[in-house]
């Protein structure tokens, strides 16, 4: 499937409790979600055919869409159970999963939704690095021109399709800048996050990241926290001032697209590719192939 354009790939994608094939798996132009943007989703990688944390991803998608006041009508085990037969059916041993979920169309067509179905659907494809060869050389990024919200404003920690239109806007302004990403500013002007990935700088042997009190605390970021501190490294969560990059040393990005990606340069900071950082990101890859 690898070059053909998502609508247009053999294989199937389970839809509602069934494999339905790919170039089928359509839904209507009154979609409630297309309009309202009413849809969680998650980023998941089968490595050696294995969904790595799948159940951490399948119960925050469900918190997720209770966020945005969507009752999800499929338990944990049947979220797990879709994910396996559709990461089945594709024949891939390593593989990203998407999985989906959005108020369909039916009564409503305002903003409220009530009287329109739930549904879900999961997607399986082949994807290789996220940032390409940035995991060798270090990331490029811009400084994106939007904050994150407040939490006052939006269900911030659901991962909630909404919350990424200002990804999308600030990710096509970077790579029209020769960037691969951009960093994020929170609404009161710290560090947060870049569109898709969270941020770790390193400084005198020690690792600080933004506390993740109005973005995503994502699972690859949980998972990176929990094997510093297994392998000594003190870990700071806090607030971080965007000039305080001037004195850091390394960064990278996690998230399950990026897995672990090293960053060379945040708008006129520069940063180094050193030996936490590779040891870091080699330790992630040997973990989840484990």
């Amino acid at each position: 499937m690898a070059g053909a354009a998502y609508d247009d790939r053999d294989g199937v994608i389970w839809v509602d409790g069934e494999l339905v094939p790919w170039r089928d798996a359509k839904v209507h132009i009154l979609t409630h979600a297309m309009h309202y943007a009413s849809s969680v989703f998650e980023g998941e990688r089968a490595y050696n055919g294995k969904i790595f944390k799948s159940r951490e991803h399948s119960k925050r998608l469900i918190a997720s869409a209770e966020a945005l006041d969507m009752p999800m009508p499929w338990s944990v085990d049947q979220i797990e159970a879709a994910k396996e037969e559709a990461l089945k059916a594709s024949g891939l041993e390593d593989a990203y999963v998407r999985a989906v979920v959005w108020r369909g169309s039916g009564e409503d067509m305002g903003v409220a939704s009530a009287k329109n179905p739930v549904r879900m659907a999961v997607a399986v494809w082949g994807w290789g690095a996220y940032y390409g060869d940035a995991k060798m050389q270090g990331a490029k990024l811009d400084i994106a021109e939007y904050k994150r919200p407040s939490p006052e404003t939006i269900p911030v920690h659901a991962k909630a399709a909404g919350l990424y239109m200002i990804c999308t806007i600030s990710k096509h302004k970077a790579e029209a800048k020769g960037c691969s990403d951009a960093l994020f500013m929170d609404y009161r002007g710290y560090v947060a996050e870049a569109t898709g990935a969270n941020i770790f700088f390193v400084k005198d042997g020690e690792v600080h990241t933004p506390l993740p009190d109005c973005f995503l605390n994502g699972i690859t970021r949980q998972t990176v926290v929990q094997m510093l501190r297994d392998r000594g490294v003190n870990v700071i969560e806090r607030h971080i001032l965007p000039e305080e990059m001037e004195g850091f040393e390394q960064c990278w990005l996690t998230g399950t697209a990026a897995e672990v990606t090293p960053v060379g340069q945040i708008g006129d900071y520069t940063f180094e590719v050193g030996e936490l950082t590779r040891d870091i990101a080699e330790a992630y890859e040997a973990l989840v192939r484990a």
